[in-house]
């Protein structure tokens, strides 16, 4: 059976996330801002669950149609075949947002799916009530310039949520955003990698999975692991097939330092559940104390910035000290997220390349140097 679907993910990497989805062999991958649509077998459902590093979930597209009013939202949605994923005892909540459309409000529209759902279960499984004991299937909605997409959520817990980091520092990254920082630094499994700054060790245990080919989602579960709807083969099929595209004896290893003790705790912890702590060499140190020993570096880093630790004059010190360690060399490249729009004037230098990137809410760019 062929499925549509859509992957949410943060602005600025919906190409990283589209051609991770190629590359898993998925059909007619088309990105738009925020999401990337796509089509598949079950087997693409269950990789994409496992392997995207970049997306923050994958859902299944049920319907998509235009909508002005509520009757024509109540229609459209209650035409879908529903008893085709949903069993007569399964729990379906409703979510969704609304953008430039006629139907703004989404606690309205919440109602009208929720009501059109049990409709069409109504006549389908001939039962007047739903308990709504069993697994849930969750239903999420977006009404774009009067557009409805209805999806059926597969991952449960957002992707990002890789199963690592129970515990982390005042101001973790993103688990995805920290992914597509190594991904667009084009960092190898013979890399020598270093994060100054690294906190509860989130880039430096994304680069390692990502430089070792250690799929993301291997050490989690799935909430479509607990429907009816897939074979439990498929999912241990692609569970092996992730671990067959491991790579073994590479020559990557990473080099964290923080000022904080206890954030070089929390990342050995992290990066031991990760199972990639063997890549790891952590030190207590100061970002004015940087002297890489290695005769190349790939550097990855979030340092801390006003709104989320310090105030602006302890920031911009920070970074000064940062352009004065990451001298341009050759064999050494510098990737640095910050949301200081006069970043590069602290650093002393203009970057090679820009990229904007979102840290949750939070307008970044990500500056590259490496010429």
């Amino acid at each position: 059976m062929n499925f549509k679907m859509v992957a949410p993910c943060l602005l600025g990497i919906e190409g990283l996330a589209a051609d991770e989805l190629k590359y898993m062999n998925a059909q007619n991958v088309t990105a738009q801002n925020g999401r990337v649509f796509f089509e598949g077998d079950e087997n693409i459902l269950v990789r994409a669950n496992l392997n995207s590093r970049f997306s923050e979930r994958v859902q299944l597209v049920l319907g998509q149609f235009e909508a002005r009013s509520f009757e024509e939202l109540f229609q459209g949605v209650k035409a879908i075949d529903w008893a085709d994923y949903i069993g007569s005892a399964d729990t379906f909540p409703v979510k969704g947002y609304s953008i430039n459309s006629v139907l703004y409000s989404v606690v309205d529209c919440q109602k009208i799916i929720k009501k059109a759902v049990v409709e069409a279960l109504k006549s389908k499984y001939k039962i007047s009530w739903f308990e709504e004991t069993g697994p849930i299937h969750r239903i999420q909605f977006s009404i774009m310039k009067n557009e409805v997409t209805v999806m059926l959520d597969t991952s449960g817990t957002g992707l990002h949520k890789r199963g690592y980091r129970p515990q982390a520092n005042d101001a973790p990254i993103r688990e995805t955003l920290a992914a597509a920082m190594c991904s667009l630094s084009k960092l190898r499994h013979y890399h020598t990698m270093y994060d100054p700054c690294c906190g509860s060790g989130t880039i430096l245990i994304e680069g390692a999975m990502l430089a070792n080919n250690i799929a993301p989602g291997i050490n989690r579960s799935f909430e479509a692991q607990k429907w009816n709807l897939f074979s439990d083969s498929v999912w241990r099929n692609e569970a092996e097939r992730c671990r067959d595209f491991v790579k073994k004896d590479t020559d990557f290893i990473a080099f964290g330092s923080d000022i904080d003790s206890n954030a070089l705790d929390i990342t050995l912890k992290n990066a031991q559940r990760a199972g990639v702590d063997t890549f790891l060499k952590l030190d207590k140190k100061d970002i004015r104390n940087f002297n890489p020993t290695t005769q190349k570096g790939t550097l990855i880093t979030n340092p801390p910035y006003g709104e989320r630790m310090l105030d602006i004059r302890q920031v911009q010190k920070i970074y000064n000290h940062m352009g004065q360690k990451f001298v341009s060399k050759k064999g050494w490249s510098y990737g640095i997220i910050s949301p200081d729009e006069e970043f590069e004037q602290w650093f002393g230098r203009k970057a090679d390349k820009r990229r904007k990137l979102y840290n949750g809410m939070i307008k970044c760019c990500y500056y590259m140097y490496f010429k």
